[in-house]
């Protein structure tokens, strides 16, 4: 817990001046109900998830917006808060701190970026390309068709990484790939099978890309002042006394805020 508190002090420790962290306060959402296979809580540690609730209360505490999702996935409010974020003239630049894939298809040129932390590295629209072979706005159907594990969903059989990206990069989106592989312009091995696949799978290609397709309809804020950082709230002290990390308090109090 107090590691990802210190991760977002160190967010404002670099320079970052407005900040929202986005938590799954429940893990089952509205795609469990599109399909029944979608990721749920079975398997997390207890332990762990003991943490989740406590750690929003905390960084509340630190002063930092949390959006504790609960009907759509913490994945939605990132993707609700870059699109209304780059709607304003005065934000330089957005960084959606997390290399998940499906968050590829809200970057925006340099502008809106993906960052992973932990390796330091910056994904921008040139970086997705280069990363999946397709353009941020073909990434729910990338991911239609090649599934996403860590969600719980399979892709369609046959079609591999490789494939759907010379696929995608050609047609962009999966209504306008040929029903034929004879009308492809792309030279793709098994290319008969693979649009047979397609055909034959149309629906679950489709539900498939409504699972990967973000939402941004979350009321996350309603202006960016929101999202400013103004300090720690007063009883974040004791909360880090009890945490047994009084030195967090310490170094967010001597943090420059609003």
């Amino acid at each position: 817990m107090i590691g990802v508190v210190n991760s977002v002090l160190g967010m404002i420790r670099e320079g970052a001046t407005h900040i929202g962290v986005a938590t799954d306060h429940v893990i089952e959402s509205f795609r469990n109900d599109l399909y029944p296979g979608y990721k749920t809580g079975e398997g997390i540690d207890p332990r762990l998830w003991r943490q989740f609730h406590p750690l929003e209360e905390t960084l509340r505490a630190a002063g930092v917006v949390v959006w504790a999702m609960v009907d759509q996935e913490a994945d939605d409010a990132l993707a609700a808060a870059a699109y209304r974020a780059q709607t304003d003239p005065q934000v330089e630049r957005i960084f959606i701190c997390t290399p998940d894939k499906d968050l590829g298809q809200c970057v925006r040129g340099n502008r809106v970026v993906q960052m992973d932390r932990r390796t330091r590295t910056i994904r921008d629209d040139a970086g997705v390309r280069e990363k999946f072979g397709v353009g941020p706005e073909s990434i729910p159907d990338y991911l239609a068709l090649v599934g996403d594990s860590s969600d719980g969903y399979p892709g369609l059989p046959g079609w591999g990484p490789k494939t759907a990206s010379v696929v995608l990069a050609r047609y962009l989106h999966l209504e306008h790939i040929p029903q034929e592989a004879a009308q492809w312009d792309v030279a793709v091995r098994g290319a008969a099978s693979m649009a047979a696949v397609l055909r034959e799978r149309w629906s679950e290609a489709l539900l498939f890309r409504d699972l990967a397709t973000l939402r941004v309809d979350a009321n996350v804020f309603e202006t960016v002042d929101d999202l400013r950082w103004r300090g720690p709230k007063p009883e974040f002290a004791d909360v880090c006394r009890r945490l047994g990390a009084p030195e967090v308090a310490e170094a967010a109090a001597r943090l420059p805020h609003a």
